[in-house]
């Protein structure tokens, strides 16, 4: 990949207006083919190069819990936030023997969450000025990023991600998540492409979130805690009350679109049933003036804050 990042300005009021509305906005050809076949050859190179003497082979489940046996919280996962690391699908391993049933490359979930500050060519794409005047453009005054990430969604065995809001995992008081969801393939019906539950961020509050046990060995959902539900100035009155009444539109996307996501968007993920898979890259910002909660799953290393986007600002 080149030094310079992806050459787009802010967001037009026509671009955010739709972004306000329907919680999403979609932005095609946002990366050129050079660029995505460079962000291509470096996930292709990550995933040769796993350290797997040393892995714990920790799999990563997207099944919806209460519980804490439906996501995982292990040493290894809880400490990535300032690592690259990786991931295993739960279907790449054998029900009887436990042993991995494909070469390790194409068994892995997700590799994360510090992609935006150790790798080069996904650091480029990340931390630059066009992402910043786009943060800028959404309201943030002081945008950290965080939980970086690609996700494979293996062929034939990438799991389904159920429907859920970003802010349950990113919790800051109030809520200010912002997803950065871009398709390093295309992504569509049959290899598991993002469905949407257009409008949702209006009229669902943030009503679980996703911590840390107390003494910070492994993870549960809770339902319970004192904090804003929406973000700044978008309190609601109204508010759904079954999830399942939602409609979803699944929104086919072709290589180097930038999907925005509002952190309290309902979204989800179906299983990737296809030979192909659906390779994305996945930021998250959120408002740095805003209190970030020491039970979220992800925590800055100590000494550390989240990456500072308007050092990338022009």
């Amino acid at each position: 990949m080149s030094s310079s990042p992806p050459q787009h300005t802010g967001l037009t009021p026509s671009q955010l207006s739709s972004y306000r509305e329907n919680g999403y906005l979609i932005l095609p050809s946002f990366l050129s083919p050079p660029e995505i076949t460079t962000l291509l050859h470096e996930t292709h190179n990550l995933l040769l190069h796993i350290p797997l003497s040393t892995h714990p082979l920790t799999k990563f489940t997207t099944e919806d819990s209460s519980s804490s046996e439906g996501h995982i919280g292990d040493d290894y996962f809880l400490t990535s936030g300032d690592k690259v690391r990786y991931f295993f699908e739960e279907d790449a391993f054998s029900p009887t023997t436990g042993f991995l049933t494909r070469s390790p490359h194409l068994s892995i979930n997700k590799i994360g969450h510090y992609l935006h500050e150790l790798s080069p060519p996904f650091k480029t794409l990340t931390l630059n000025p066009t992402t910043a005047a786009i943060a800028q453009g959404l309201g943030f005054r002081d945008p950290r990023v965080l939980q970086s990430m690609v996700i494979c969604k293996q062929p034939g065995i990438g799991g389904a991600v159920p429907p859920h809001q970003d802010n349950e995992f990113l919790y800051t008081n109030p809520p200010s998540a912002v997803g950065f969801w871009i398709a390093l393939e295309d992504a569509g019906t049959q290899n598991g492409g993002l469905s949407f539950a257009k409008g949702s961020h209006k009229r669902w509050p943030v009503r679980r979130r996703f911590v840390r046990k107390p003494g910070g060995s492994g993870t549960v959902f809770v339902a319970s805690w004192e904090g804003e539900k929406y973000p700044e100035g978008e309190e609601q009155s109204h508010e759904k009350t079954e999830e399942k009444k939602e409609e979803y539109t699944l929104e086919a996307v072709t290589a180097g679109t930038l999907v925005l996501i509002h952190g309290n968007l309902l979204h989800k993920s179906e299983k990737n049933t296809s030979e192909k898979s659906r390779f994305i890259y996945t930021f998250h910002v959120i408002e740095g003036e805003n209190e970030y909660d020491g039970r979220n799953w992800l925590q800055p290393p100590e000494g550390k804050v989240f990456s500072k986007l308007n050092d990338y600002a022009r």
